[in-house]
């Protein structure tokens, strides 16, 4: 990955990782936890490019659809 687009996935990570925390009262921890068992961050990175023309919105309703399906297979 390019130096540019790393610095632009990490920063639109970080965005919305504090969106989703915000949207789900959890704090930075708990967060990292929810990361390790559903891999935010990586779900983030993977579609940066159609995330990033979403909008913030559309792209912590997609996180709490893959969050859900996934927990239904845990």
């Amino acid at each position: 990955m390019e130096y540019r687009r790393f610095n632009e996935v990490a920063y639109f990570q970080i965005g919305i990782a504090r969106k989703y925390m915000q949207r789900h009262n959890l704090t930075p921890i708990q967060f990292v936890e929810r990361d390790k068992l559903y891999n935010i961050l990586r779900f983030i990175e993977i579609g940066y490019e159609p995330f990033h023309l979403t909008g913030d919105e559309g792209v912590l309703d997609e996180l709490d659809e893959i969050v859900a399906e996934q927990q239904g297979n845990h």
